[in-house]
C-alpha cells in the first residue's frame, strides 16, 4: 500500500504547531487590573485605581490618574498627600488654599451630600480676609450663635496674621473666622463667597509647633466608612492575604477578587501558587518538547 506523504506531512505540521500555541497559550497571563499602588501611595479596600477596583461606592470619589491619587467633589479635584488605613483617614490638599508661604483667592471647599465621608475633628478651617459687617460667619439672628471658635480662633488666626504671605493682605486679625471643629451644616458646604470672604487656609496638625506656623500640617483630613457598620469585609481581607486586590462587577456590582494574574474570583487567589507551579513546568520543558516534535516532524 502506498502513503502520500503530502498527507502525513501536512498532519505532522499542524499537530507541531497546534502543541506549540497550546503550551505557549498555557503559560500567557494577563496583567492585573486592579494595582496595589497609584504612583508612590499605596490603594487598599476600599478604594481602586480603576473602574472595578475596590468599593463602588468610593469609585468616583477617588481615582488614579497618570499615577496621581485624586479626591473628587463638586468643588473640585485635589490631590492626596497621604492615606492612614489603620485610622481610615485620607488627607488631600487644596491648591487654592491659601498657607503661611501663599496667600491667593478661593471659592471655598465642600463635600458631596451623599459621600461616605466626614471631616476628622482635627481638621480645622481658618477663613480669611472676611468682611466683618456683612459675613455671616460673624453674625447672630437670635437662633445661630456666629461659627466662628472665640477660643482656638483668635490664637490660630493671630499666629497666621504673622505669616509674611497673610499680612501682606493689610486685613485685620478680626476678619479671620475659624470653624474648629469644622461644621459646614447640612450641605457640607463652605462657599466663600457668601459668606463674603476671600480666602481659607486648612490645617490638621501642628506638628509639635504650635507658635510657628510654617510646620503646621495644610490640607484637610476626611474619615471614611467601609459600610454602616464600619466593618472591614471579610472576603476583602481574605482576598487581600492571598495577593489580590478587591474589586467588583456584574450588573449587581458584586464582590470580586482580581489576581495578579488578570483572572476574577469570588474568593481568593490561592489557587494561584499551584497554577505558577506548573507555570514553572512548562516553561523548563518548552524547549524539550518543543525539539522533540521537531525531529519527529524531520524523519516524517
Amino acid at each position: 500500500m502506498s502513503h502520500n506523504p503530502n498527507i502525513r506531512l501536512s498532519f505532522a505540521t499542524k499537530f507541531v504547531t497546534t502543541s506549540i500555541i497550546i503550551i505557549i497559550s498555557s503559560t500567557f497571563t494577563t496583567s492585573q487590573t486592579c494595582k496595589p499602588t497609584c504612583g508612590t501611595l499605596p490603594v487598599r479596600y476600599p478604594f481602586g485605581t480603576g473602574l472595578g477596583c475596590g468599593d463602588p461606592r468610593f469609585q468616583t470619589r477617588v481615582t488614579c490618574n497618570n499615577q496621581h491619587l485624586t479626591f473628587i467633589t463638586h468643588t473640585g479635584c485635589y490631590p492626596i498627600t497621604a492615606m492612614d488605613y489603620p485610622n481610615q483617614i485620607i488627607y488631600i490638599t487644596d491648591p487654592s488654599m491659601s498657607t503661611c508661604g501663599c496667600t491667593q483667592p478661593s471659592k471655598g471647599f465642600g463635600l458631596d451630600w451623599d459621600a461616605p465621608f466626614t471631616f476628622h475633628d482635627n481638621t480645622v478651617f481658618a477663613l480669611l480676609n472676611c468682611d466683618t459687617s456683612s459675613s455671616p460667619v460673624f453674625k447672630s439672628d437670635g437662633r445661630n450663635a456666629p461659627v466662628c471658635d472665640p477660643v482656638s480662633g483668635t490664637r490660630v488666626c493671630g499666629i497666621l496674621n504673622s505669616c509674611q504671605a497673610v499680612s501682606r493682605l493689610t486685613t485685620p486679625v478680626s476678619s479671620c473666622c475659624v470653624y474648629a471643629p469644622v461644621d459646614l451644616g447640612p450641605s457640607f458646604e463652605m462657599d466663600l463667597g457668601k459668606l463674603n470672604c476671600g480666602s481659607y487656609s486648612g490645617l490638621y496638625g501642628f506638628d509639635g509647633h504650635a507658635d510657628n506656623p510654617d510646620s503646621w500640617k495644610y490640607g484637610v483630613a476626611l474619615k471614611y466608612k467601609f459600610n454602616f457598620n464600619n466593618e472591614y469585609p471579610t472576603m476583602c481581607a481574605d482576598c487581600e492575604r492571598s495577593g489580590g486586590v478587591c474589586g467588583y462587577g456584574g450588573p449587581y456590582s458584586s464582590f470580586l477578587c482580581n489576581c495578579r494574574s488578570g483572572i476574577n474570583t469570588t474568593t481568593n487567589c490561592l489557587f494561584e501558587a499551584t497554577w505558577n507551579s506548573s507555570s514553572r513546568f512548562f516553561h523548563g520543558g518548552f524547549w524539550i518538547y518543543a525539539l522533540t516534535w521537531l525531529v519527529i516532524w524531520m524523519m516524517l
